[in-house]
C-alpha cells in the first residue's frame, strides 16, 4: 500500500482504501460554525503571538492537559467529500482507538510506542512511530503548543469557537494540524489535517465524554492473520 505523507496518514487520515469505502451520511450534524472550511495551506512562519493569544494557548493546553481520557462518535470527510464515522477512545499517554463503522474496513489503533494503521479489506498493516504523526500532539504526557515541538501558526476566533493552527517545528512543509474547539465552555471538536499536496481530511467529534475508565485491551493490536489457518 503506497502510503501518503506522514502528516496525513494519521490523526484518523483516510488512505485509498478508506475513501473508496466512505459513504454520505444524511442528518448528520453540521461541525461547528466557523470550522467546516479546512484552513488553506501555505507556507508556514511562526504566529507573532499577541498577550490574548498567549491567555488562550495556555488556557488550551490546560483543557488538553486535564484530559486523560475521552470517548467520542466522530465523522470524518476528505478532500473529495468522502465520509466514514465511528467511534474513538483515547487515554493519555500514547494510546488511542478508531474503529470505524461498516462499510468501511478500517482499525487504526496507537498502542503507546506506534500507530497501527490496518486494512481488513486488503489484509494490509503499517506500524508508524506516533511521535512522526499529528497524534503525538494529543497523546503526549504533557501538552504543549508552544515552545517544543509543534508551533502555532494562527490562532483565529468567531463567536462560541477558536481555532489552532500548529505545525511541526522546523517541518512546516509536511503539512498543519488545526484544533478546533468550541468556547465557552472549552472543549475540542474538531481537528483537520492538511498534507503537503493541500489535501485536507477533517474530523468531527459528538457526544464526547470524558474521564472514564477503559479495557487496556482495546489499545492492543493482534493482526487477524495469526488467528487464519495456515495454509501448506
Amino acid at each position: 500500500m503506497k502510503r501518503r505523507p506522514l502528516i496525513a496518514v494519521l490523526a484518523a487520515l483516510p488512505l485509498p482504501a478508506l475513501a473508496q469505502q466512505s459513504r454520505s451520511l444524511p442528518g448528520r450534524p453540521p461541525p461547528p460554525a466557523g470550522a467546516a472550511q479546512a484552513p488553506a495551506q501555505r507556507a508556514a512562519e511562526p504566529a507573532v503571538l499577541t498577550e490574548q493569544d498567549r491567555a488562550d494557548l495556555a488556557r488550551i493546553e490546560t483543557y488538553l492537559d486535564g484530559v486523560r481520557t475521552l470517548t467520542a462518535r466522530f465523522v470524518q470527510m476528505d478532500a473529495r467529500g468522502g465520509t466514514a464515522e465511528g467511534t474513538l477512545w483515547l487515554q493519555r499517554p500514547g494510546r488511542m482507538r478508531f474503529e470505524y463503522d461498516p462499510p468501511a474496513q478500517i482499525l487504526l489503533v496507537a498502542d503507546g510506542t506506534f500507530v497501527i494503521f490496518h486494512d481488513k479489506s486488503v489484509r494490509q498493516t503499517s506500524h508508524i512511530p506516533i511521535g512522526a504523526t499529528p497524534l503525538s500532539v494529543l497523546l503526549a504526557e504533557r501538552i504543549r503548543l508552544t515552545g517544543g515541538d509543534v508551533v502555532p501558526t494562527r490562532i483565529e476566533r468567531t463567536p462560541g469557537v477558536i481555532q489552532v493552527t500548529l505545525v511541526r517545528a522546523g517541518r512546516s512543509g509536511e503539512g498543519s494540524l488545526t484544533l478546533t474547539f468550541n468556547d465557552p465552555p472549552l472543549a475540542l471538536r474538531q481537528w483537520t489535517v492538511v498534507d503537503a499536496q493541500a489535501q485536507a481530511v477533517r474530523v468531527s467529534l459528538f457526544n464526547a465524554e470524558t474521564g472514564g475508565r477503559f479495557d487496556p485491551a482495546l489499545f492492543r493490536f493482534v493482526d487477524p492473520q495469526f488467528f487464519e489457518p495456515r495454509r501448506d
